[in-house]
């Protein structure tokens, strides 16, 4: 039962909460950049005319959104890296970095998957005339896809990508299950001290609110400017 006291008992452990933030924060970070750079070479071969390549990438991207991502973390850590010794240190002086990484890898494979979708759909999204354009100017293949396609698509699949960014930070949650030291973990530890669950669960639904929702805020803002600027 949820109780007055369950709080005060939780709030001795706000301390342990503010390390998962710090931590959830530093996987959704890390996971945005390194799934960012696989998913844009995921679609691009996912576009490329040899068959085997996009035969392969359609088949990465399937699977790895057809299962669920708590298996595809196990499967990192137990398996994938079951025979590799990681340096053992922690950052920011409480996240061991041997179980962060797994953390990482898996977070970073599942978000590749839908954000390679994302970044496709933009790319077709940009118009055909552009290139065309480019090629007239004499531009490579190469330099048509760097300097004009990607940074047109990039502008706007902005907004999806930030809101991958907000979807990572409430899926981060699962990484508990392997050790590392996020927001649920906090929820656990608490848990084993007091025997309250309700409120240390409560507790961490408010962190992840105050996470979430100024950060979807923030979206909708950039996106209204970017809609202005699109209507001059």
């Amino acid at each position: 039962m949820i109780s007055l006291h369950g709080f005060q008992a939780t709030f001795q452990y706000l301390e342990l909460f503010l390390q998962g933030l710090v931590c959830t924060l530093s996987l959704s970070v890390f996971t945005v950049l390194f799934g960012f750079i696989l998913a844009l070479a995921l679609a691009l071969m996912r576009m490329s005319r040899i068959k085997p390549i996009r035969f392969f990438a359609a088949a990465y991207v399937e699977v790895f959104r057809a299962t669920p991502i708590m298996v595809q973390l196990f499967l990192v850590y137990y398996v994938l890296l079951a025979g590799v010794s990681l340096p053992s240190f922690k950052l920011f002086g409480f996240i061991r970095f041997e179980r962060f990484v797994p953390g990482v890898i898996a977070l970073s494979l599942n978000s590749g998957a839908y954000l390679s979708e994302i970044i496709r759909s933009g790319i077709q999204s940009v118009d055909q005339g552009q290139t065309e354009a480019a090629r007239s100017l004499g531009m490579s293949q190469r330099q048509n896809l760097v300097e004009v396609v990607i940074p047109q698509a990039i502008k706007n699949i902005l907004p999806a990508i930030a809101n991958e960014f907000v979807t990572i930070i409430k899926e981060s949650s699962i990484c508990w299950t392997i050790g590392v030291q996020e927001i649920m973990f906090a929820v656990n530890t608490v848990k084993t001290a007091t025997y309250s669950i309700g409120e240390p669960l409560i507790v961490a639904a408010c962190v992840y609110f105050c996470l979430t929702f100024p950060t979807s805020k923030l979206i909708e803002h950039f996106e209204r400017k970017m809609r202005r600027g699109d209507k001059r």
